[in-house]
């Protein structure tokens, strides 16, 4: 009976914060009509999918009526090569930062510690005048992927030097007896202890990028665009009113991958974060 109240609590905070993915998932099988003579909160009469296939292929975003389908796939060539590289760089950065006491080595990690607070707006000058001098401005590829690898090192690096600076140095000095040079240290100890913090860092890209909506409507134009941008730019011109199944189709359909990724390595995750990374 003591924790009655803790889990009647619980439930309540539950419901709120589930309350806009229900009425959400409810508007997005409704029709029009229903939308508009129902109460935001009532179940639809029928489940209707057409604001569904409407939102992947056939609604309107700027010049294209392709529906959001062609920029959920720009989404993914941005995200897959930008958690990829920014996470190997940032494992190779924490690991010297931890193993490797050159001079400057502490200036050189709080100077990346500092980059974690820097908001989103203060890099977009520099990042679009490097982009005009590199001729990759307005381009997903390269453009975009290195925007987010660029503002995303200081998080990678800033995971694996935390959770690295746990590991045993102990392991670290046997290999070096063992006759192990500086990267095989790192390719044969410590890559293969860190499955946990790969999936955190891996996990924590993946939705920054993904669910970034700034960097892509700065540094892309118009068919270059990932899918958050679209979903701002999703109108209806052939009955001009606001469809609001359509809406909220559109922005399901764009949240699936970072529930799926959370669903399927979310126990990683947690794993990761008790693991290690967030010490130091």
């Amino acid at each position: 009976m003591r924790r009655l109240p803790i889990y009647l609590l619980l439930t309540l905070a539950a419901l709120f914060f589930l309350l806009p993915l229900y009425i959400m998932l409810v508007t997005s099988f409704k029709t029009m009509p229903e939308i508009y003579n129902q109460g935001i909160l009532a179940l639809p009469r029928q489940f209707d999918l057409y604001a569904w296939r409407h939102a992947w292929s056939g609604a309107t975003i700027g010049a294209s009526n392709q529906g959001i389908h062609p920029f959920f796939i720009n989404s993914f060539e941005l995200v897959i090569p930008a958690v990829i590289i920014s996470t190997a760089i940032g494992a190779i950065n924490g690991y010297i930062l931890t193993h490797w006491r050159f001079r400057g080595a502490n200036i050189i990690f709080y100077l990346l510690l500092l980059g974690t607070v820097f908001p989103f707006q203060i890099i977009l000058l520099p990042m679009a005048w490097v982009q005009g001098k590199l001729h990759i401005a307005g381009t997903l590829i390269p453009g975009l992927v290195m925007v987010h690898i660029i503002y995303g090192l200081a998080f990678t690096t800033l995971f694996f030097r935390n959770y690295y600076v746990s590991i045993p140095h102990d392991l670290v000095r046997a290999a070096r007896v063992d006759g192990a040079g500086f990267f095989r240290i790192f390719w044969r100890v410590m890559l293969p202890l860190s499955t946990p913090i790969i999936m955190v860092t891996a996990i924590w890209q993946f939705t920054m990028i993904w669910n970034n909506f700034l960097f892509g409507v700065v540094f892309t134009n118009s068919d270059q665009q990932p899918v958050t941008v679209a979903i701002n730019d999703l109108v209806d011109t052939v009955t001009s009113v606001h469809m609001w199944n359509v809406d909220m189709a559109a922005a399901l359909i764009a949240a699936i991958p970072t529930l799926v990724v959370y669903l399927l390595a979310g126990k990683y995750f947690v794993r990761g974060l008790t693991g290690g990374a967030v010490k130091g």
